[in-house]
C-alpha cells in the first residue's frame, strides 16, 4: 500500500513538473492569456446637416453600411463636424453646419463618444454650443474637446474597457479662435502647446489613465501630406506621454508615420460629409487600434468611399 501511494504521488509530481516546464518554455503563451486588450475605432469628419441630415429626417441611417465594422470595436470615436442645436445665430463664415437633435440618437447607436474640437461646432454661436452640450448630456452621448468652460473643455474623457482606462483629449487648431472655451464661457479646447502637454501628463498623474490619445483638428485643407506644424506637435504629444495621435480636418487622408514606436495618423479624411466632388475628398479611413495596458499592439486603416449623398461605404477587399 505504501509503495502504491509513493508511485501515485510521484506520478502527480512528475505531471506537475512537466506542465511547469511547458509553461516556462512558452512564456509568450502564458503572458497572452493574462493580457487585457481593448480595441478603439476612430472615424474622421461627421457632418449631419445637408443631405445626411435630410436622410436622417426621412428615417434612414447614414451609418448603416458601416455599422457592423464599427460594432466590432470596444470603443468608437467620431469627430462631430457640426453643432447639434435648434437655436443660435449663424456666425459670419463661408460654411455653417447645424444638425437637428434627432441625430444624437443615431450617433449614440454607433459611437461611444464624439470630439467637439473643430471649426464648426461654434457655427451658430455660444448659445447653440451650450444647447448641444445639454442635449448630449441629457441623452448620454459622451464627448471631449469641448465643454461648459475652459477647465471642462480640457478635461479628458475617461473610458474604461477590459480593465484598461483610456483618456481621450481633443484640440482644434483651425480658426476662428472665437469658438474657444474660456473660464466662464462654453466652447472647444484650443491647441496651445504647453496646455496640451500638461493635459496629457495630467491624464495619467491625476486621472489615472493607462493610455492617452489626443484627437486633433489640424492641417491644411486638401493637402495629402502633413505640414511641419502637425509633425512638430505630434512629437511633443508623444514625448509628453500620448500613446497614439489621430487627426482630421483636411478633408482628405494624409500620410502616417511612427515616432518612438507610436503611430501618428495625421488625417482620417471625411466620413459622413456631402458637397465634395473630387475623389480624394470622398475617400476616408476608418482607423482601428488595439492596445494593452503597456500601449499599442497593432493598428490598421480601412478605406471607405463616400457617395454623392455624403454616406460612407466600405471598400471591398479592403487591405489598408
Amino acid at each position: 500500500m505504501m509503495k502504491e501511494v509513493f508511485w501515485t504521488n510521484s506520478r502527480r509530481l512528475l505531471s506537475i513538473l512537466v506542465l511547469w516546464m511547458l509553461i516556462a518554455s512558452h512564456p509568450a503563451t502564458a503572458a497572452e492569456i493574462k493580457i487585457d486588450v481593448v480595441s478603439v475605432a476612430f472615424v474622421g469628419d461627421v457632418m449631419l446637416d445637408g443631405l445626411p441630415g435630410n436622410m436622417i429626417r426621412g428615417g434612414k441611417d447614414p451609418f448603416d453600411a458601416i455599422a457592423d465594422i464599427l460594432s466590432d470595436s470596444d470603443i468608437r470615436i467620431a469627430n462631430l463636424e457640426c453643432v447639434i442645436a435648434t437655436t443660435g445665430r449663424r456666425i459670419d463664415k463661408p460654411f455653417n453646419f447645424r444638425a437637428h437633435p434627432r441625430t444624437i440618437e443615431l450617433l449614440k447607436r454607433h459611437f461611444d463618444a464624439v470630439s467637439l474640437a473643430n471649426n464648426h461646432t461654434g457655427d451658430f454661436g455660444v448659445e447653440a454650443f451650450e444647447q448641444m452640450l445639454y442635449l448630449l448630456d441629457q441623452q448620454g452621448l459622451a464627448y471631449f474637446g469641448g465643454g461648459y468652460n475652459l477647465h471642462h473643455a480640457h478635461t479628458p474623457l475617461l473610458i474604461d474597457r477590459n480593465g484598461i482606462r483610456i483618456a481621450f483629449l481633443g484640440y482644434n487648431e483651425f480658426l476662428p479662435r472665437s469658438f474657444e472655451a474660456d473660464f466662464d464661457r462654453p466652447g472647444h479646447a484650443w491647441s496651445e502647446d504647453e496646455q496640451v502637454i500638461l493635459d496629457i501628463r495630467n491624464a495619467r498623474s491625476i486621472h489615472g489613465a493607462d493610455l492617452v490619445i489626443p484627437y486633433m483638428h489640424w492641417g491644411f485643407e486638401n493637402e495629402p501630406v502633413a505640414n511641419s506644424r502637425q509633425r512638430q506637435l505630434a512629437r511633443l504629444m508623444i514625448d509628453a506621454g500620448a500613446d497614439a495621435v489621430v487627426g482630421s480636418h483636411p478633408h482628405v487622408v494624409q500620410d502616417v508615420e511612427h515616432y518612438k514606436g507610436k503611430p501618428v495618423i495625421y488625417s482620417l479624411g471625411n466620413f459622413v460629409f456631402d458637397g465634395f466632388l473630387e475623389k480624394k475628398n470622398n475617400t476616408g479611413w476608418l482607423l482601428k487600434l488595439q492596445f494593452d495596458r503597456q500601449g499599442m499592439r497593432h493598428w490598421r486603416t480601412m478605406q471607405v468611399k463616400i457617395d454623392r449623398n455624403g454616406i460612407p461605404h466600405p471598400v471591398q477587399n479592403n487591405k489598408h
